[in-house]
């Protein structure tokens, strides 16, 4: 089984530079998008150390050999007959959020014994309010996305006549989820495989966990998010154009109010579907409470609720470049220059860069609206546009104009 592991360093050295630091790991991200197999490469690393296995306890809590451990109890007592009496214990703990209240006793094991934490979670209540009470500034979030193009190039095989723009269409196309690895882009059998992800990730992740969440309500969000990805839009015009839907398809009047989508939009984002980004005003310094946008966490979702569409090649790359800011750990918002607007502005503690993303620059009109939100940025702080192009051109006063393929695979 370890031969099919591939390494994603990226992640894997988080978890070695907080080796033995008494603070508990915890890798969160969507479910299938290579947590459990993270957890097994660091488990091979261990052994590689010379841990011994009598000093490694690893469990996948959804596994029925568990069946029994589902509340903190009884997972507590079943783990302390394991843990060595002298020398450092490694807990690694799979789909931890299936054990009721595990917090209370991962904070047990802290102060019972000499052990080293690690935990994977699917679902965003796992850093719940009670969880970060109890273990508040005693632990380290470390947030697992799907491989990123550069990921992705490592994990295929190619053909050696095959380009650098196709490697890409077919990552647009197929998305970055691991499992997808094994059917080699066939579609059909891909889309299975994704269509299983996503009744998962609604069936356990948001339905079970949101008592009298109504599953077609669910779906017409979802489809709504997808089909208006990096476009502005609040709980309320969500409500009124799905009313609206609604009310054409049935003749009756149903009106949806901007409360509830709201609240599925909370399960969306805390089953680590969607991400939702705040506006944030540059010149005023200051973030804004209304509007925002919502972005998928993997093209291949999007491609299975709604077919691939080119036309909506602008928003899939915006969409793109969102998830690898995120990779790069920056903190992400849409940025309002006064009345025109900045697709991201990417924070870090010393750190800021503004980002316009488009299809393509070769029109006079296009270089002129993308340029003009940037050109009002009094600041020094780096700013770039991100293309499809291959042009000579790369600034415009200072302002990068760089290829989006190219920026992906520069870090």
């Amino acid at each position: 089984m370890m031969a099919e592991l591939i390494n994603r360093p990226q992640y894997l050295n988080q978890l070695i530079q907080n080796k033995d630091v008494d603070l508990v790991k915890i890798v969160t991200g969507i479910r299938r998008c290579g947590k459990s197999s993270l957890l097994d490469l660091f488990h091979h690393y261990l052994s590689e150390q010379g841990v011994p296995d009598s000093r490694i306890i690893h469990m996948n809590m959804e596994s029925l050999r568990y069946r029994d451990l589902t509340d903190y109890l009884s997972f507590y007592d079943h783990v302390s007959k394991q843990i060595a009496k002298d020398g450092k214990t490694y807990l690694i703990f799979d789909e931890l959020q299936a054990v009721e209240h595990w917090e209370k006793a991962i904070e047990s094991f802290r102060l019972d014994f000499d052990v080293d934490i690690y935990i994977t979670g699917s679902n965003a209540y796992l850093l719940s309010t009670e969880f970060s009470t109890l273990l508040s500034g005693r632990y380290v979030e470390i947030r697992m996305l799907p491989l990123s193009f550069k990921e992705f190039l490592d994990f295929y095989e190619f053909a050696p006549d095959v380009t650098m723009d196709e490697k890409f269409q077919k990552y647009l196309q197929f998305g970055g989820m691991p499992i997808l690895r094994e059917y080699k882009f066939n579609e059909a059998r891909s889309n299975q495989a994704l269509e299983g992800i996503y009744s998962t990730v609604v069936l356990r992740d948001i339905l079970q966990r949101n008592n009298g969440a109504d599953q077609a309500m669910l779906q017409k969000i979802m489809l709504f998010l997808c089909s208006n990805i990096g476009s502005m839009t609040s709980p309320n015009s969500i409500g009124n154009v799905l009313s609206n839907e609604g009310n054409i398809q049935t003749g009756k009047q149903k009106n949806i109010a901007g409360k509830t989508v709201d609240k599925y939009i909370t399960m969306l984002r805390n089953a680590f579907v969607f991400f939702s980004v705040g506006r944030y005003d540059v010149k005023g310094k200051q973030l804004l409470k209304t509007l925002g946008k919502n972005y998928i966490i993997d093209m291949g979702f999007r491609n299975l609720l709604l077919g691939c569409r080119d036309a909506d090649l602008g928003h899939i790359i915006e969409n793109i470049v969102f998830l690898e800011l995120l990779r790069r750990d920056y903190r992400v918002y849409i940025g309002k220059v006064g009345e025109t607007e900045v697709d991201f502005v990417a924070e870090k503690p010393n750190n800021k860069v503004y980002i316009q993303v488009t299809e393509s620059m070769l029109s006079a009109e296009t270089r002129e609206r993308e340029l003009r939100p940037l050109r009002m940025i009094g600041d020094n702080y780096e700013k770039i546009i991100l293309s499809m192009d291959r042009n000579f051109i790369n600034s415009y006063d200072g302002i990068k104009s760089l290829n989006l393929i190219d920026w992906l695979l520069a870090e």
